[in-house]
């Protein structure tokens, strides 16, 4: 005869109509006298006694008991849902598409207490094949936040995302800046062009496209102080962005940089472009204040913008105007300064980088540092060898 089992043991029977043994244990009672009981269930009754075993060791490490069938879909659409409080709506878009594009698609079926670091890094090494690294780093970060907000709200252990590390995916689009001839091409093909004033002042000052966008009247002085001790030149204060709250992307983003005397010149003629089109707009005409607007006086498009400046540089000669974007006119601010002999340390200011160690990694193609303080002291040292 079968042995009886042992106080504390639990029970284990088969259920008919779920067709799967259940095994279940009586913890005592709740405050209100209702019994606590846990339960798992399986094929068969290893399975079961399986499945209690780990919702007990859940109970004991003080997790609470997710369902079952809680997946890995669930939780991404919980943390877009209520995740991404705060955030811009071009961050919340961004990271809806790569939810819906890459990881729900592939990795939503699985449940989650099921997932695993192994299944992470097949998924990361498979997608590897056809997306850049940027994508790869975007993708991970949907799955690693949203498993991280199921795991403070006890639906997983631990978070086995973030253990993995994204792989090197394909090779994106390289960056490249204008050569000084290329550069006055393109300035002579926007000369007659709505985008002059853009185009100009983001090459010769070095300004994101972001920081142009934001910038605003109050924030340009085309006279400046030049009687005043010390002088003050024309410049523009670039403190606002686009960004969530009208933030730059770091503190040192905010500076205050001269004004060339062409950026002056084209910044004069946007203010009287932008006086005819609030005239022709009449009543359609959006007071912003900002520098650079539509026709109506609303917030330009990057969309647009990127349209709009290809057009423009049709006709330079020896730019293909297909393979240009308006950031790598900051790509080019800096390769020019950098071909003039400019100091890295005055390029990482006027580019507003926390340091020379960024622009060196953002913009290395484009800096060409040539060392010469070795070069000095051994001439110095060693005579040129006699004939």
């Amino acid at each position: 005869m079968p042995t009886r089992r042992g106080r504390g043991e639990g029970g284990l029977h088969w259920d008919e109509k779920r067709q799967r043994w259940i095994a279940s244990i009586s913890l005592g009672f709740t405050p209100a006298g209702k019994r606590i009981v846990k339960r798992g269930s399986g094929r068969t009754k290893t399975e079961a006694r399986a499945k209690l075993k780990e919702v007990l060791r859940d109970r004991d490490d003080g997790l609470a008991i997710a369902p079952n069938d809680y997946t890995v879909a669930q939780a991404v659409e919980d943390w877009l849902t209520y995740g991404l409080h705060g955030r811009s709506e071009t961050t919340i878009t961004t990271n809806r598409i790569l939810a819906r594009t890459h990881v729900i698609p592939e990795m939503g079926a699985r449940r989650l207490r099921d997932l695993s670091a192994e299944d992470v890094d097949r998924w990361l090494a498979r997608k590897a094949q056809t997306l850049s690294t940027r994508t790869l780093q975007g993708i991970h970060s949907v799955l690693n936040r949203a498993v991280k907000r199921a795991m403070a709200r006890d639906k997983v252990k631990r978070n086995v995302v973030a253990l993995c590390s994204v792989p090197q995916g394909r090779g994106g689009r390289p960056s490249k800046a204008l050569t000084m001839a290329q550069a006055e091409a393109v300035l002579r093909a926007v000369e007659p062009t709505r985008l002059r004033g853009y185009v100009i002042v983001s090459m010769l000052t070095g300004a994101r496209t972001e920081e142009l966008r934001a910038l605003r009247w109050d924030h340009v002085d085309l006279v400046g102080r030049p009687d005043g001790t010390p002088p003050v030149p024309a410049h523009v204060a670039v403190w606002r962005s686009v960004r969530a709250g009208g933030d730059t992307k770091t503190r040192k983003s905010r500076r205050t940089l001269a004004l060339p005397q062409r950026c002056i010149e084209a910044l004069h003629a946007q203010r009287a472009q932008q006086e005819r089109d609030r005239v022709m707009a009449g009543t359609r005409w959006v007071e912003t204040g900002l520098v650079f607007t539509s026709k109506i006086g609303t917030p330009l498009d990057p969309a647009h913008i990127r349209r709009d400046f290809r057009s423009a540089i049709a006709t330079a000669t020896n730019v293909d105007a297909a393979d240009w974007t308006p950031r790598e006119l900051r790509h080019s601010f800096v390769s020019l300064l950098s071909d003039s002999g400019v100091p890295l340390e005055e390029i990482s200011r006027l580019v507003g980088h926390s340091s020379t160690a960024v622009t060196e990694l953002v913009y290395r193609k484009q800096i060409r540092p040539v060392m010469q303080s070795g070069a000095v002291i051994m001439d110095q040292l060693f005579a040129s060898s006699p004939d």
